[in-house]
Order: C-alpha cells, then sequence, then structure tokens
C-alpha cells in the first residue's frame, strides 16, 4: 500500500465509524446475502460479532501506517479462524461484503481511487490471515 492509499483508507474510515452499527449490520447482511453457507459459522445473536468487527477493523485501520504494530494481533486472528472452520474460499465474499458495505455507507465519497485502496488494504489484512491460517493448520495437522 501506499502512503496516500493508507490516508485514503484512514480518512474514509472516520465517516464509517460513527455510524459502526450500521455499517455491522449492511456487513453481516450482504455477506450473508452472497454466501448464505457463512451464516452456521457465526453465533444466532450477532450483536458481540458486529462489535468485534468493528473494533478489529478500526484497529487495523488506525495502524495502517504502521503495521508492525497490528500484524501479531492479525495474525492471531487469522490462526484463531482456523478452529472456526474458516477457509480460504470465505475470504473472497468477506471483502466483497466490505467493499459493497463501505461503498454504500460512504456514498458518493466511494470512488474508484478510494475503492482500489480499500481493496488494496483487504487483500493485505487478508493475505496475513490467510498465512497465518495455513500455519496454524500445519502445526495442528503435525500434533494430530
Amino acid at each position: 500500500m501506499t502512503p496516500d492509499q493508507v490516508k485514503l483508507v484512514q480518512h474514509s474510515f472516520e465517516s464509517v465509524a460513527p455510524i459502526a452499527d450500521a455499517a455491522a449490520d449492511m456487513f453481516y447482511a450482504r455477506l450473508f446475502e452472497i454466501a448464505p453457507e457463512l451464516r452456521p459459522l457465526f453465533p444466532e445473536d450477532m450483536r458481540e460479532q458486529k462489535s468485534k468487527l468493528m473494533r478489529m477493523l478500526g484497529v487495523a485501520v488506525r495502524n495502517l501506517h504502521q503495521l508492525d504494530q497490528v500484524l501479531p494481533a492479525v495474525k492471531d486472528l487469522g490462526a484463531r479462524h482456523v478452529a472456526y472452520g474458516v477457509t480460504d474460499a470465505h475470504y473472497a465474499p468477506v471483502g466483497a461484503a466490505l467493499l459493497h458495505t463501505l461503498a454504500r455507507g460512504l456514498g458518493d465519497a466511494w470512488t474508484p481511487e478510494l475503492e482500489a485502496a480499500w481493496t488494496e488494504t483487504y487483500m493485505a489484512v487478508a493475505g496475513v490471515m490467510q498465512n497465518a491460517a495455513a500455519e496454524a493448520a500445519a502445526k495442528a495437522g503435525a500434533t494430530a
């Protein structure tokens, strides 16, 4: 990610943070619409899950300019997702739901440049999570 992309993502997230509850609702509604097979991976009561999503997203976005500060948490999150049944195939619909939510939430501020910056951000974070998940799965397989 370029420094300009980092600034774009961070600045745009400032507009999302005040509507965090609505954004989380939009995100999960879209995710379960495009990937209904993912619904069983989540609790029936989604309140805590929605809060966790927005907190983690906020931490990641605020620290994009200093990724070394957030990488351990992102890696841990990726490794934990193995136990939840998350696979590599699940990352694409999550990314699509995130971009859809941001586009709706940001309205006219959602430009091709901002979409590219958010796409790059998601791909980077998802890549770290997927690598950590693969390492965790390999370790689990080695000890089984």
